[in-house]
């Protein structure tokens, strides 16, 4: 009985930390370390293109899903890794071009 309560504990705890990283839907998630300005990943946007999360989280285009855990570079989205796999023009809009797609600066006031 005490394994079973122990199992279905973890269970919970791996659900519920899995869940405060989740982007879903109504959800966006902020990367201020671009001079460019704020890269802005909208969970909305890609839920109602039809993605879900093991689309882009999978050991070929972002193994980890934890905020900070991959570098990304333009050249390498410019090469097709990362979210330049769908953002090619093709799939999805093309990444070169379109900077504040992605890149939002503050208002100046």
């Amino acid at each position: 009985m005490n394994k079973q309560i122990g199992t279905l504990s973890l269970i919970m705890m791996v659900m519920a930390s899995s869940s405060a990283l989740a982007v879903g839907s109504g959800k966006t998630l902020e990367f201020k370390e671009s001079s460019m300005g704020t890269v802005v990943f909208d969970g909305t946007a890609h839920k109602n293109a039809g993605l879900t999360c093991s689309d882009c989280h999978n050991p070929e285009i972002f193994p980890k899903m934890k905020k900070g855990s991959v570098k990304i570079t333009m050249n390498e989205l410019y090469a097709g890794k990362y979210c330049g796999r769908c953002h090619d023009g093709k799939k999805a809009f093309m990444i070169k071009d379109n900077c504040t797609r992605c890149h939002h600066k503050p208002d100046s006031k």
